[in-house]
């Protein structure tokens, strides 16, 4: 009983941005009957190997936890749909703009309908402009919304160019915006009875993201570009050789900075003009990262990031997941929890949010291609 029992979510959604927005809510207690296409089911189901269970995608078990799965062909079970969108309070769907018109299943027909129904419509570039009927895929966003051109290492030096981040982050971004707004519009439905759309696209995240690479553009007209793993507005922040690999240091204050000159034997860095603080470290950031790096590389990665914790300087290694997942924090965190299908246990990665009343639950795995047609009918619209 998670503080969105009773809320019925329709999933229309495919591949990631909707499902993982419905994967929340159904962590957070709301019944998400996920609707798929007879025969094939979300494309995720299919993206492998690696497979969890045999014929399901690993991929496809990250966004689909907590959901029932119903097959319904759009058109031959539009009545079946219909009957569905009456019982749900919330609808999350992922088609090109326009798409589902054609089968009375877009928003202005389901107002007229009910209107009290909360609509969220994801796509790659909203629901108006010239770029609205354009497809969108999050690599494709990432290059047109401004990751990429500050993500990766600077031109001329060995590996620049551009690059994606390691998963699908705006679709994921997406996805938890689509959860705040839908619960937002709850809330609003609450006070007043009344539904709305909900319009999200991925370049918007995108750009929404930014952040302070964006402001430091808006207030300078001067775009940032990529450098690794540096910070564009503070150093020292970046990843560093040492004797046998590689150390992050992040210091983000002039007194974090002296602790971190003592560390490494140069004390009098914290009262030298050109160190002294954050804005003159950046002027000097090259001469500095050298001078780092080259201190750096008398020690092991594991003797620094002992030194560094006990110091008080925020820094330590670089993790693959392997180690990640060893970690005595996160079996502490519970970073990996157990679901059930069936007789099957399964691994799934935790929800983060740890609520003190009401506990994220994970009582269901991701579904079976329509492994819920009998219980989703019996419970939604009392068949069977």
């Amino acid at each position: 009983m998670g503080p969105l029992a009773g809320v019925r979510v329709l999933d229309l959604s495919r591949v990631l941005a909707g499902p993982w927005a419905s994967q929340l809510l159904a962590d957070l207690g709301a019944d998400v009957v996920k609707v798929e296409a007879p025969g094939r089911g979300d494309d995720t189901r299919h993206w492998g190997p690696p497979e969890l269970v045999a014929g399901e995608a690993a991929y496809f078990h990250a966004a689909n936890r907590g959901k029932r799965s119903i097959a319904l062909d759009l058109a031959r079970d539009r009545d079946t749909l219909l009957a569905l969108v009456d019982c749900a309070d919330v609808v999350i769907e992922n088609f090109k703009v326009g798409g589902l018109a054609r089968f009375g299943l877009d928003y202005p027909s389901l107002k007229a309908r009910r209107p009290e129904l909360i609509y969220c419509s994801i796509t790659g570039f909203g629901q108006d402009g010239p770029w609205a009927q354009r497809p969108g895929y999050d690599l494709l966003i990432q290059g047109l919304g401004g990751l990429m051109s500050i993500t990766g290492q600077p031109d001329g030096v060995p590996g620049g160019g551009p690059v994606k981040v390691g998963v699908a982050l705006v679709d994921i971004l997406t996805g938890l915006y689509a959860t705040i707004g839908i619960q937002a519009a709850l809330r609003h439905r609450e006070r007043t009875g009344e539904g709305q759309q909900i319009d999200l696209a991925l370049l918007d995240v995108s750009v929404a993201v930014l952040a302070n690479q964006a402001m430091n553009y808006l207030a300078t007209g001067q775009a940032p570009g990529r450098l690794g793993n540096g910070h564009p507005n503070i150093v020292p922040y970046d990843v560093y050789p040492t004797r046998d690999g590689h150390l992050i240091l992040a210091v983000g204050n002039d007194g974090q900075f002296a602790a971190l000159a003592a560390l490494l034997g140069e004390p009098g860095w914290a009262q030298d003009p050109d160190f002294a603080t954050n804005a003159a470290r950046v002027r000097q950031r090259h001469r500095l990262n050298a001078l780092i790096a080259e201190r750096l590389l008398a020690r092991s990665s594991a003797e620094w990031s002992a030194m560094l914790e006990a110091a008080g300087v925020p820094g330590g290694p670089i993790l693959a997941l392997d180690a990640l997942f060893a970690l005595e924090q996160g079996a502490v965190r519970g970073w990996v929890q157990q679901v059930q299908r069936g007789e099957q246990s399964l691994p799934t990665l935790a929800n983060p949010l740890h609520l003190s009343a009401t506990p994220v639950c994970y009582g269901r795995a991701s579904p079976a291609l329509d492994g819920d047609r009998d219980s989703v009918l019996r419970d939604w619209l009392g068949q069977g």
